[in-house]
């Protein structure tokens, strides 16, 4: 089978690999659908040369599949895998974590946090840009029937990380939500929040992906390069302040923004990865009473009440796609990932 080789410096190959074959407590999934996700830009960026542990590989000396976004549908189990747990053609999401499974965080469904450290589906364990995917049996969840497999693929990683964001902000439809960024993950905030009754202020700098936040659902939309003050447009269109804010940029600006722009008592989220911040600790947190809230993707029960809600409300997450791709495209696919100004983008097999 093929799969896509990140090499660093922009650049990617195909390359041939065995078809997997399960061990004890394993199964293979065929690929229907793997996302792209910006994590994977990380990756794909890197300076060429400078090992693996740069590009998140810790070291490995064989080359890893990308992607971690899977969805597909069993297609072989190894020793010791009940049919409770999958079953040949059975349609499957993937929590694209395996830790210990014995530590407190694997126990409650946390396994990225294992205190043994994690293996990552598609940085440290071949991933989901391929045919064939061999992963542990407990790390799959149920497709729901109703569920597309590009939408199971959205939810196995970037939906599902604004699902645990929000459910970190306990958000209520009474709310009034600023969202920080509307790449793929701030889109996904966008679509579900306004599925859970929340009015939805979008923000980004991209008039694209502003007007897929409009079409989404989205109360009101703000470009950050276009507005001066974005704090000050954000207290006017909400009378004071927002409720809850959710950061998913990772711009030092838009972050700090994401702070400033709540009322007495809000609560704001960060979810973008990496960079630092500076904050006026007691204008911007104490004497508002603020929580700021780190949230890095979901639990594997999580990744099942995504699903269903998404199931539930008809969300309808292939909105999100506005590309769809053969891995033999695979070049083309990430050099217009790389520009991060469209929607989200899914290999489908």
């Amino acid at each position: 089978m093929k799969g896509v080789v990140f090499l660093g410096d922009r650049r990617l190959e195909l390359r041939e690999f065995p078809d997997p074959t399960p061990g004890p407590g394993e199964v293979v999934i065929e690929i229907k659908a793997s996302g792209m996700c910006g994590t994977d830009l990380k990756y794909y960026r890197a300076p060429a040369g400078a090992g693996a542990a740069a590009i998140g590989l810790r070291g490995q000396a064989e080359p890893i599949i990308a992607g971690h976004e899977p969805c597909g549908v069993v297609a072989a189990v190894g020793p010791g895998v009940s049919e409770k747990e999958a079953r040949v053609g059975m349609r499957v999401m993937q929590h694209h974590y395996h830790g210990c499974g014995a530590c407190t965080h694997c126990s409650s469904g946390w396994a990225q946090l294992c205190v043994e450290g994690a293996e990552v589906y598609g940085a440290t364990a071949h991933g989901a840009h391929t045919r064939y995917l061999k992963c542990q049996a407990r790390t799959l969840v149920p497709l729901p029937e109703k569920l597309s497999f590009a939408t199971g693929a959205a939810i196995s990683c970037g939906t599902g990380t604004a699902w645990g964001a929000l459910q970190r902000l306990n958000l209520q439809g009474q709310h009034t939500l600023a969202i920080f960024g509307q790449g793929p993950v701030g889109l996904s905030a966008t679509q579900l929040a306004v599925g859970m009754g929340a009015r939805v202020i979008a923000l980004d700098i991209s008039e694209e992906r502003l007007k897929m936040a409009s079409k989404l659902g989205a109360d009101v939309v703000i470009n950050g390069a276009d507005t001066q003050d974005v704090v000050g447009a954000i207290a006017d269109c909400t009378g004071g302040g927002a409720d809850v804010s959710f950061e998913a940029s990772a711009a030092p600006a838009a972050r700090r923004q994401a702070v400033q722009c709540l009322r007495t008592w809000g609560k704001t989220c960060f979810v973008g990865e990496g960079g630092e911040l500076t904050l006026d600790v007691s204008a911007d947190l104490l004497r508002k009473q603020a929580t700021l809230i780190g949230s890095w993707t979901f639990s594997i029960a999580g990744l099942i009440d995504c699903a269903r809600f998404v199931a539930e409300r008809n969300i309808a997450v292939d909105d999100l796609f506005t590309d769809t791709w053969d891995l033999d495209q695979a070049e083309e696919a990430y050099r217009l990932c790389d520009q991060q100004s469209s929607g989200k983008g899914v290999f489908l097999m």
